[in-house]
């Protein structure tokens, strides 16, 4: 069976076990108002006590097992339930009559069944309750479990929607036309970080990372505060990291030539060498493929603003990269270099060979029957 044929099934038994669930749902619950729910609350409290006590003494106080002490206790425990029943119990006097039945000094099997027998119709009032709310759960689980397959449907149908958004791209496009100035920049804008994060003293390079926080699309992370006044007011701030991260490999002997405060520094640059040693680039470089039109408006904006503080030379290349799509048919590019990236070989084939529209279109109904099917029942009470 394939998989449409096994969404389809899932889909119909679903429906039918709502269905099917939902009339039993009603048969039982008028089972129950027969009677009243609270009522048989109550006599199930009732029945459930009075029972628990017939199945915990029985085999003590039956036949040879049984001794007075026994006996007695167990006719105390009878007595200690009794008294919580409240008067007006359904089938109170049922109770009445057991609870005098068992005032006896000895006992045997047939006694007990006696009693059981007489609280069989009482069972049978508590078993309208039992199955009610055992149905009453059923009935959540199966609403649930439409909910589930409507949003199992809901994901495959945006699956199929973006297989089909990415078939009509335009494979054979000249995205090189949008890949050669965004790699020119990324180039220029890595070898300008790398060389500002290299040369320039570190206390310079943490206040611009800083002041990067109002820039939410060239996501650096921000300094750790300790780290920041450490470096704006001691002299290791005047260094470049790489020789910040060089020390920070030393000795605290070895410090104490090169640092006046070793145990500082080693609390506070030590602490931070990760972060110190991570800092790259990845924040400036437009990744592949590229945004849309206007996400790259934005981030090109944003990314101006931030070279200018690190090095200007790298905003020229980026310039060229904010004016594509101005310059070039940005989105039918943008399209394909999209699909050239996330459709695989075997998506690729499913679009060949399958009538995805069609597909889209049955599971588009499925999920429209479902829809019906959960708002036409009623929510449980």
């Amino acid at each position: 069976m394939s998989s449409a044929d096994t969404t389809a099934a899932d889909e119909a038994d679903l429906v039918e076990r709502l269905s099917r669930t939902e009339s039993r749902l009603e048969e039982t619950r008028a089972r129950v108002e027969e009677f009243g729910q609270e009522d048989i609350e109550q006599l199930a409290d009732a029945y459930r006590s009075f029972v628990g006590l017939l199945d915990r003494y029985e085999d003590q106080v039956v036949g040879d097992a049984g001794d007075v002490k026994t006996n007695v206790e167990f006719q105390s425990q009878v007595a200690e339930v009794m008294s919580d029943i409240p008067s007006d119990t359904l089938l109170y006097e049922t109770f009445v009559e057991c609870t005098e039945y068992l005032k006896q000094k000895w006992f045997n099997e047939s006694d007990f069944e006696h009693v059981r027998s007489q609280l069989e119709p009482v069972g049978d009032i508590v078993a309208r309750l039992d199955a009610y709310q055992e149905t009453h759960r059923a009935y959540r689980k199966v609403r649930s479990d439409v909910r589930t397959e409507i949003r199992s449907v809901g994901e495959q149908i945006q699956e199929l929607e973006r297989l089909v958004e990415l078939d009509e791209a335009d494979l054979n496009a000249p995205t090189d036309r949008l890949r050669e100035p965004i790699e020119r920049y990324n180039s220029a804008a890595t070898r300008a970080f790398r060389e500002f994060v290299e040369n320039e003293p570190a206390r310079a390079v943490l206040a611009v990372l800083d002041r990067l926080e109002v820039y939410p699309l060239v996501p650096f992370e921000s300094p750790h505060p300790e780290l920041t006044t450490y470096l704006d007011g001691e002299p290791p701030g005047e260094m470049p990291i790489p020789k910040l991260l060089e020390y920070a490999g030393y000795s605290r002997s070895k410090l104490t030539h090169y640092v006046d405060d070793p145990d500082r520094f080693v609390h506070v640059v030590g602490g931070r060498k990760t972060f110190l040693s991570g800092l790259d680039a990845e924040p400036l470089r437009i990744g592949w493929p590229p945004p849309s039109a206007t996400a790259l408006e934005w981030r090109c904006r944003e990314l101006t603003a931030a070279l200018n503080r690190i090095d200007r030379g790298a905003v020229e290349p980026l310039r060229a990269v904010a004016a594509l799509p101005r310059e070039t048919a940005y989105e039918r590019l943008h399209d394909s270099a999209v699909a050239r990236e996330q459709l695989t070989a075997a998506e690729r084939e499913r679009l060949r060979t399958s009538d995805v529209a069609a597909t889209l279109a049955d599971l588009r109904a499925r999920r429209q029957r479902l829809r019906d099917a959960l708002t036409d029942s009623r929510d449980p009470p």
